[in-house]
């Protein structure tokens, strides 16, 4: 298994952990409205990233522009719940307009995604 598959599997169950432990701490923190979304984004696209990285390794996408989305994931993912939970606990977000823009870059790495399916290798 190349190291590339290997980091993105990493990440993925990095973010499936990072989501149980936010949607735990929503249960139980008092007025704990942003974790809830962080914790649906986290585990929602660490299912997403641990998918789009087999069909890369599979070629059943593109590999160049599904592993691009892949990291789209990643990175959207990361600023968009790492600013709601950091505005939660710390009061402040990572910087301004941090959730907006991963947002905006999940929007384009799914649309990557379908992208680099419509243009998957013949087999």
């Amino acid at each position: 298994m190349a190291t590339l598959t290997r980091l993105l599997i990493v990440f993925a169950g990095l973010f499936g952990a990072a989501g149980v432990a936010l949607a735990a701490a929503a249960a139980h923190v008092p007025d704990a409205g942003r974790l809830g979304p962080a914790s649906s984004m986290l585990l929602f696209h660490a299912s997403a990233v641990l998918a789009a990285t087999l069909l890369a390794e599979h070629s059943l996408i593109h590999r160049i522009p599904g592993l691009a989305a892949t990291f789209g994931l990643l990175l959207g993912t990361a600023l968009f719940a790492g600013d709601l939970t950091l505005r939660q606990f710390a009061g402040h977000g990572l910087f301004p307009m941090a959730a907006p823009t991963g947002g905006t870059l999940l929007i384009g790495s799914w649309l990557l995604l379908a992208i680099a399916g419509a243009f998957a290798p013949r087999r």
